[in-house]
């Protein structure tokens, strides 16, 4: 089943039959609010909104773990996200959807971004951080609509919630970051700990502040007006895509923990016997 992770903007997903609304509770707390689950374009979905129902979470509030947990708990196991980012390139222009494969994080160490800890001991892969084979579905889909996507992009992760400055714009420019946002780290990286395909569609809201005209410098009110109106093609490609959708159990972010683990399974408590197996389904 797809899991829709809704960003900014997005706390609701159009056409989604609701079925029903569900609070979990899981090991490491509360998500951002109730998981949807229904039907979309005929096919089960789950969702969420990332910042909750109301936009109340800052994102090093983000209970990502819990998230991400939530959303495996009910069957997911493929996460399309959806966030609002700024462009580092010209030719990524405000309004353009785009697909990260790369992240750089410069988070500062305020988010818990390990399911792993107090003697379980992991070290997953992250050369290749995005479902490749999820965000091949959401490229030929795109085409097969006429939707221009942007491919194979780095995303840099801050810390917010305030905007950068200049020198960091540059800075993120010249570290190859083609876009940069404050919500996809650690979310990717939990994803591929719990053994779940991740790959989020993004949509450029402004050019950052590298730009010498400042009226194009990014505002909250910017964001929120250019995301608004790119939500009604990004929710027609999550659609689509969806209808498509097949599970494949030979993806390798479905076998991440295989070669991760290092604590024995006979040095383990029962808790995290219990913790590991839920990674491993």
């Amino acid at each position: 089943m797809i899991g829709i992770i809704g960003g900014t903007g997005l706390y609701r997903m159009e056409g989604l039959q609701v079925t029903r609304s569900t609070d979990i509770d899981t090991p490491f707390g509360r998500p951002s609010g109730p998981v949807m689950l229904g039907r979309l374009d005929g096919r089960d979905i789950a969702f969420l909104p990332r910042h909750g129902l109301r936009h109340d979470l800052l994102p090093s509030e983000i209970n990502f773990r819990a998230n991400i947990w939530a959303l495996k708990s009910v069957g997911v196991r493929t996460i399309i996200g959806v966030s609002a980012v700024g462009s580092l390139r010209e030719e990524i222009r405000p309004g353009d959807l785009a697909l990260p494969s790369q992240y750089l994080d410069f988070t500062k160490g305020l988010r818990a971004g390990s399911f792993f800890g107090k003697g379980l001991v992991a070290h997953v892969s992250t050369a290749h951080p995005t479902c490749a084979r999820t965000a091949a579905l959401i490229a030929r889909v795109a085409d097969s609509i006429g939707q221009p996507i942007h491919r194979d992009k780095t995303y840099a992760c801050v810390e917010g919630p305030r905007l950068g400055t200049r020198a960091e714009s540059f800075w993120l420019r010249g570290a190859g970051a083609d876009l940069v946002g404050m919500t996809n780290v650690p979310e990717a990286f939990l994803a591929l700990e719990a053994q779940v395909g991740y790959c989020v569609i993004t949509v450029a809201t402004d050019y950052d502040c590298w730009l010498d005209d400042a009226s194009q410098h990014v505002s909250a009110e910017q964001v929120i007006g250019q995301f608004k109106e790119s939500l009604g093609r990004v929710q027609k490609l999550i659609a689509r895509a969806a209808a498509e959708y097949e599970e494949d159990e030979s993806r390798p972010c479905r076998q991440a923990l295989k070669a991760a683990m290092l604590t024995p399974r006979d040095q383990l408590t029962p808790e995290q016997k219990k913790l590991l197996d839920f990674l491993l389904i």
